[in-house]
């Protein structure tokens, strides 16, 4: 039954994951991508004859997509092949520091203590146990939580769940707790790092984002043909089920009729009427006035200071020279790891000492080496100043010098001639994510009420969601994902379009109602 009729603005992880419950239950729905493709962040480019990763290239939380298929009686793995790495990444400090993290959690112990010594590896282990504490206390009352607040998350845990609460340290900063646990200043560089997955820095992000660590040790996995892939799938499914997917389609104003949402205007001056539409963007284009001025208070004004890094990276296809082993991830490490995170959160250049990614995307963990040339991304984290401050040439290359000279003392050189390189800086990513300056994971983590400050699935306008990485629980595929079922599960109960309510076998059992 498809009375109820449902608009969903973007196809990226959020906007398909919430398309995909819509229609398994029955709504009609109607995705509406300004690109011509699906996937949102999750982008290809095409750089000579290769098509390159160039956004998320590390899938974790599984189980996410797993559920999502299995609620609408299918199964993930006859749709997708996904194979899971014993090796999480390579990382290095020069070409003698190297040093692996496996999925299997006694090999990582092992590796840290050949690396730094057997106390370094007790403390790993402590630190380990920590961060899956704070995960599981978080997961059920916040991560797969409807609502995001203190006060809900004190009454999701209820009286007996406080000390829980107070142990996943909320006021200490991330930098400050890894200094408890490793003495190694290149340890506290490497678990520090994965306060940048949410576009942050490990000394102002709250210690709960050692979470993380505990995230990837449940599993990454390879996607087969790559993370875009997976959005393709999804559209692919979603369609199957119902969706109507319409590429080339960009939206120039949500209407609103009656106090409530009534459909979209497109920039074309197409009209669709709609009982609810969802908005799989950044959730400052909404307060920029991207989608019209009628809804531009329907979410808060995010200041431009509390905005998540940005990027520059390099998408290569070439031939990897040198001696560095390379694995599907690696992270070559800066030697002045708080003046890098000096330079970003000041907002004012770019790091004149980056830390720099490189997803080598035809690696796995055999570490085969391919014959012929190589598809790469390369990435340092750069701030969110793409709409007041494109950077120029002159300021591109010195940073561009220095990430390319730590590969190659790491032991890696890239042919980046032309046209083997395709550039993407924080102004590029802000034309293709307006509102956000290039941020590319919606407001920094810092603080310990930032993830609470998070647009919810509600907006203030009935009728109105939202999904994506900038929207609770937070940014990463697996996390917009969630963000689109909850939108999903928020505009289902709000329209009252079903006789049950719609519930997510998400693990823990969450509703979704």
């Amino acid at each position: 039954m498809r009375e109820k009729r449902v608009v969903v603005i973007g196809a990226g992880a959020g906007g398909l994951a919430c398309a995909f419950d819509l229609a398994s239950r029955g709504l009609d729905v109607t995705v509406l991508e300004r690109a011509a493709t699906p996937g949102g962040k999750m982008r290809q480019l095409a750089v000579g004859t290769a098509q390159i990763d160039a956004g998320p290239t590390v899938l974790t939380m599984r189980w996410v997509f797993d559920q999502l298929f299995a609620d609408a009686g299918l199964a993930l793995a006859d749709h997708l092949t996904l194979t899971s790495a014993d090796v999480l990444a390579r990382h290095a400090w020069s070409a003698r520091e190297r040093l692996d993290l496996h999925a299997d959690l006694t090999r990582s112990a092992e590796a840290i203590g050949d690396f730094a010594g057997a106390a370094e590896a007790r403390r790993f282990l402590e630190f380990s146990e920590r961060a899956r504490r704070i995960y599981q206390t978080l997961e059920g009352p916040f991560i797969k939580a409807s609502c995001a607040s203190p006060q809900a998350l004190m009454r999701a845990v209820g009286t007996r769940g406080i000390g829980d609460l107070w142990r996943i340290s909320p006021f200490t900063t991330m930098w400050r707790a890894l200094g408890d646990h490793f003495r190694d200043a290149r340890l506290r560089q490497l678990f520090g790092r994965y306060a940048t997955y949410c576009g942050s820095s490990p000394w102002l992000a709250p210690a709960t984002l050692m979470l993380v660590a505990h995230v990837e040790r449940e599993g990454v996995w390879f996607v087969e043909g790559g993370m875009h892939r997976l959005a393709v799938k999804l559209a692919e499914v979603a369609a199957k089920l119902g969706a109507r997917m319409r590429y080339g389609a960009e939206v120039a104003e949500i209407l609103v009729e009656g106090g409530r949402t009534s459909g979209v205007l497109l920039a074309n001056g197409e009209r669709i009427a709609a009982d609810a539409v969802v908005v799989n963007a950044d959730a400052a284009a909404i307060a920029d006035g991207c989608f019209g001025t009628k809804v531009s208070r329907a979410v808060p004004k995010l200041s431009t200071g509390l905005r998540s890094l940005s990027a520059v990276t390099w998408a290569i296809h070439a031939k990897a020279g040198g001696n560095f082993p390379l694995h599907r991830h690696n992270v070559f490490f800066s030697d002045d790891y708080a003046a890098e995170f000096q330079d970003l959160v000041t907002h004012t250049r770019l790091p004149r000492a980056p830390t720099v990614y490189v997803c080598a995307q035809d690696r796995d963990d055999a570490a085969v080496e391919p014959k012929g040339h190589e598809r790469f991304l390369c990435l340092v984290n750069a701030p969110a100043t793409g709409d007041s401050h494109a950077f120029n040439s002159s300021e591109i290359a010195p940073c561009e010098a220095k990430t390319f000279e730590l590969l190659t003392r790491c032991g890696l050189d890239l042919d980046r001639s032309s046209p083997h390189t395709t550039v993407t800086t924080p102004a590029d990513f802000h034309r293709l994510f307006p509102a956000t300056g290039g941020a590319l994971y919606g407001p920094a983590s810092h603080g310990w009420t930032a993830s609470f400050n998070r647009s919810q699935a509600r907006s203030r306008i009935p009728g109105l969601y939202l999904a994506g990485g900038s929207a609770h629980p937070g940014p990463g595929v697996p996390m917009a994902a969630l963000s689109g079922r909850l939108a999903a599960a928020s505009l289902i109960a709000d329209l009252g379009s079903m006789s049950r309510s719609l519930q997510a076998a998400t693990r823990g059992g969450m509703s979704m109602h």
